[in-house]
């Protein structure tokens, strides 16, 4: 029976690449042996470490214009520390949309002063904070673009002339942006690119070396960027993978054509929340994620019936997150229109019981 994942990460993946990929695993492209057993200095692997970062440029509008694309290892978490290592000299801020937020917060606090700019914490994150105002003295502001936790996405990115981190882990790829207004994104491949083991940065060269302190080397993007991803030995599962992947996309038509699909899949679960009084959504309505639906059923006598119908539906990855409770429905870049429809189906035949 086909299996609808909706799990939030890690995400599900294109057929055609698990297929590729597999194959690749016992023989890499007629070479005779394996991916996973030739070396990281090989030509094979070189060129397709040089693809994909090549392919991410491309994907994001940012071809020679200035920025490195890197695939790294630590995950967004190390990511959290890492940019505050390469940017804080003296005061950062933040704004604060969730659990990651809270995460880079922490880590960042680490090495200097943190002004948490925005937050939507009061009222457990179901919104993104407006109309806020950026201080001009930052060394930096860092937002979190969609949260998967809590199914809120940012619309509007803030218009300042401080630089731009943004951690895109569950959102990149999926919709139209101008990347070049942000300075560093950083985004773990498992969400919406590839396998866990990886971590997609792009950084502005011009941003490079801003600290006086010494970083070490496997946190420095300088090193990092020099030795173009090679400077240790890289997941090399997780990038051919993302490769693959960012392929992918680029032959469907790139992020303009999966947004479009994306819209579609998202405004068919907004619509049966809305119109179904079954269910409640989480999120407040202009920041919901296209991503990530977190909604909740306001029958309780009805949840194990719903629970019953989606496992006999192969419907999987559907419970929302502890600190959100209810359902999350994550709809990353693979997910077809047809799986949500019969998440949608399902629950529109609920209201019929109820």
């Amino acid at each position: 029976m086909k299996k609808h994942n909706f799990s939030a990460g890690p995400c599900i993946l294109p057929q055609e690449v698990m297929k590729k990929a597999s194959e690749a695993v016992v023989e890499l492209d007629g070479i005779g042996l394996s991916l996973i057993e030739i070396s990281h200095r090989s030509k094979e692997f070189v060129a397709i470490m040089e693809n994909a970062r090549s392919l991410a440029l491309e994907l994001l509008g940012l071809e020679n214009q200035g920025y490195h694309a890197l695939f790294l290892q630590g995950g967004a978490s190390t990511q959290f520390l890492m940019a505050a290592y390469n940017l804080l000299e003296n005061k950062a801020g933040y704004i604060n949309t969730g659990t990651w937020s809270l995460k880079a917060i922490k880590e960042a606090r680490i090495l200097g002063e943190i002004v948490e700019v925005a937050s939507s914490q009061e009222q457990n994150f179901n919104y993104i904070p407006k109309g806020y105002q950026v201080p001009n003295d930052l060394d930096y502001l860092h937002l979190t673009s969609n949260n998967t936790i809590f199914g809120t996405q940012i619309k509007d990115f803030p218009i300042t002339d401080v630089p731009l981190v943004c951690d895109m882990s569950s959102d990149i790829f999926s919709r139209q942006l101008d990347f070049s207004k942000f300075d560093l994104i950083y985004a773990g491949a498992q969400k919406n690119m590839g396998p866990a083991g990886t971590t997609l940065v792009v950084v502005k060269d011009e941003i490079l070396d801003r600290v006086s302190r010494k970083i070490p080397s496997m946190l420095s993007y300088k090193v990092h960027a020099e030795k173009d991803s090679m400077f240790n030995t890289p997941p090399v599962f997780a990038v051919y993978v993302s490769m693959l992947t960012l392929q992918w996309l680029k032959d469907l038509g790139g992020i303009a054509a999966i947004e479009e699909i994306n819209e579609k899949k998202a405004n068919l679960i907004y619509s049966e929340i809305e119109l179904n009084p079954v269910f409640s959504g989480f999120a407040a309505k202009e920041d919901r994620s296209t991503m990530n639906a977190t909604f909740n059923i306001t029958d309780d006598t009805l949840k194990e019936l719903f629970d019953e119908k989606c496992k006999e539906a192969g419907i999987n990855g559907i419970n929302g997150h502890r600190s959100v409770g209810g359902y999350r429905a994550s709809m990353y870049n693979a997910m077809s229109l047809e799986s949500v429809g019969v998440l949608v189906d399902i629950m529109s035949e609920l209201e019929k019981k109820g």
